[in-house]
């Protein structure tokens, strides 16, 4: 018996999929709703297929999916980046069922924009970090509106101590400046923040745990100005380094590489290309204000050659940021994890 080859394209919903069936020319084999099972989608898609690849539009748990679906059946299974996915549209109309077949007729053809499938620990890691980046976001929501009710009150501290120290906080808990309902308000802030304090160390403990059974965030840490919330971030985001071809690519994927706006003879950039996880950005950078505060050191010294030929210091910042990834992807090869 022959077995048909066909590529499979499947639109990702909590409750339920949508499963559509192509055969190597592009004719349509089968698109319907499913159950959002790995047993539905085996027994719709059959024995008798030879399935040359699976593609899901990627979304919250369609990784699960599809590690499942490639545990339970050994297929190739690949995820989609969905905004890419409707740039490549042929029409306006959104419909599960165009969706499908969008997915699995751009698998066929070789042109599926394809996301990285992490391992499961990776995106338990994931949840962990994130969840301390919407800590840290609560702390810092909370530390503004505390500071907005003493700029209403037309408060300052005295003696010019340094804010949220413990002996600026303790004088934030006494003064008497404040009016009995803004007390209340204050009083109810700084209750706020502690527990936001607490729930963060939580987290960073949790995260210290993980970091001993990970030799990729072990090494990480090694390297100078870099330290756990740094490194965790990213091994959470970044994975793999060896996923990427060159360092060159890794720097794009962390949003530091500039943006090019060239149109014909006109050759210009427009500032960093921002793609990818906002929060891993964010942490390379501070890494690299870091290497740049340190003396005798190359990076500081590339600082000081581009801040003399007049270079703006944000742009030396990420001009360091980008070259310091670029080194750190070479220093990251497996070959290299146990040095």
């Amino acid at each position: 018996m022959t077995r048909i080859a066909v590529f499979v394209g499947v639109d990702y919903h909590q409750k339920s999929v949508q499963v559509c069936v192509v055969d190597v020319e592009g004719n349509v084999q089968m698109n319907r709703k499913l159950p959002s099972t790995v047993e539905a989608i085996l027994s719709a898609v059959g024995q008798g297929s030879d399935v040359r690849g699976v593609a899901i539009e990627a979304c919250c748990g369609a990784a699960d999916l599809a590690e499942k679906l490639v545990q339970r059946a050994g297929w190739s299974v690949s995820l989609a980046h969905p905004g890419y996915v409707a740039r490549m549209k042929q029409n306006r109309d959104k419909t599960d069922f165009g969706d499908a077949r969008v997915l699995a007729d751009l698998l066929r053809v070789g042109y599926l924009p394809k996301v990285w499938l992490a391992p499961k620990e990776l995106r338990q890691l994931r949840h962990l970090v994130r969840l301390r980046q919407d800590l840290v976001a609560q702390r810092r929501k909370i530390k503004l509106q505390i500071r907005a009710l003493l700029r209403e009150n037309r408060i300052i501290a005295p003696d010019r101590r340094k804010p949220w120290t413990c002996a600026w906080l303790a004088w934030l808990r006494e003064t008497d400046e404040l009016t009995d309902d803004d007390r209340w308000i204050m009083d109810r802030r700084l209750e706020s923040l502690g527990e936001v304090f607490l729930k963060i160390r939580a987290v960073e403990k949790r995260l210290r745990e993980r970091a001993q059974e990970d030799a990729v965030i072990q090494k990480l840490c090694r390297f100078h100005g870099v330290g756990l919330v740094t490194s965790v971030t990213m091994r959470a985001e970044i994975g793999q380094f060896d996923r990427f071809g060159t360092g060159k690519q890794l720097a794009r994927f962390c949003g530091l590489s500039p943006r090019n706006v060239s149109s014909g003879e006109r050759q210009a950039d427009a500032g960093l290309v921002k793609a990818g996880n906002t929060q891993l950005r964010v942490v390379v950078i501070e890494t690299a204000q870091r290497l740049l505060w340190q003396p005798d050191n190359d990076w500081a010294r590339l600082a000081m050659r581009l801040l003399r030929k007049g270079k703006p210091r944000n742009v030396v910042v990420a001009a360091v940021a980008n070259r310091w990834v670029r080194w750190l992807y070479h220093q990251m090869q497996p070959d290299r994890l146990a040095v």
